[in-house]
């Protein structure tokens, strides 16, 4: 009995010593997509009043949990089932994706600053509006999650079947796959989010720190200031790179899913060729979407 037990600890001890080394594979290979991903979602978490920052921080981590319980076991059932409906998936989010970051610059470019009684009259409506506003801003950034998710959960997948190809395992491959795709899911949500967590509390921290100090100048006062003078610095700069992200993980997913762009301009570096494919992608469906508003108005009218 003591032995047959013991043999159920070695064959687990066995079974994680093959996941550790996929799964680092599967982190390697994921880590450009995470960057992406820690990027958008930081930009997506912030904007809101510092005591919902991370209950709305919550709120997201909490749906990309769900995005992923979804994820993991469709991908698998879809890889049995008709695999190529991963990549008509994937290609679609990749809209989605483009769709977003092209319709950022649209508006950054193109976005009339408001002054005076208009500036007012705004920040009356969102006050008004606020539980709708971050609603709605929470199910965007879930939105965007889920894409997000599902190139990961690919990625890492890939990845798996690959470490999987380097070992002499005792062990199915469809367990050490979907033990891995878990583990990397799961590292994914609370590490990206955990950092940004981190990020959007930079201010609190350096309040914090100041208070601390016994006196008017020393290293926790120059911390302290460092972390609130640099916050909105670096919330522009995550707008920038989530815009950039959003973007390049688009075009990443064309070149890398559609045989005759991955063949097109060979010669071209890839981001750019990668930009240039999600800024294309993007402002064709911002002229779908905006011709279909147009001709509902006209209908409705």
């Amino acid at each position: 009995m003591a032995s047959g037990f013991f043999a159920i600890l070695d064959d687990i001890a066995a079974l994680m010593d093959d996941v550790a080394v996929t799964s680092k594979i599967a982190t390697q290979k994921t880590a450009g997509i995470l960057g992406d991903d820690l990027a958008v979602n930081a930009e997506k978490a912030t904007g809101f009043l510092s005591s919902r920052e991370i209950p709305v921080l919550m709120k997201i981590m909490k749906g990309s949990f769900i995005n992923k319980l979804i994820i993991v076991p469709a991908v698998f059932l879809l890889e049995w089932l008709y695999a190529p409906a991963i990549k008509i998936i994937l290609i679609i989010g990749g809209f989605y994706l483009a769709y977003e970051g092209v319709e950022k610059i649209i508006e950054f470019v193109f976005h009339r600053k408001k002054q005076g009684a208009e500036v007012i009259e705004d920040a009356n409506e969102i006050e008004e509006n606020g539980e709708d506003a971050e609603k709605n801003k929470v199910k965007s950034a879930i939105t965007t999650d889920f894409i997000l998710s599902l190139e990961i959960v690919i990625i890492a997948l890939a990845a798996a079947k690959t470490g999987y190809e380097t070992l002499k395992s005792q062990f199915n491959p469809f367990l050490v796959e979907v033990v891995t795709v878990s583990i990397v899911s799961i590292i994914a949500t609370v590490g990206v989010y955990g950092i940004v967590a981190l990020i959007v509390r930079m201010d609190d921290t350096g309040y914090k720190l100041i208070k601390k100090s016994k006196t008017e100048k020393g290293v926790l006062v120059s911390i302290g200031n460092l972390l609130i003078n640099a916050l909105p610095w670096v919330i522009k700069a995550l707008g920038v790179v989530g815009t950039l992200a959003l973007l390049l993980v688009s075009g990443g997913i064309f070149e890398h899913n559609i045989d005759l762009l991955h063949h097109l301009k060979p010669n071209i570096p890839i981001m750019l060729k990668e930009f240039t494919l999600g800024i294309v992608a993007g402002l064709m469906v911002v002229v779908l979407v905006t011709t279909f508003k147009k001709l509902l108005g006209k209908k409705t009218h």
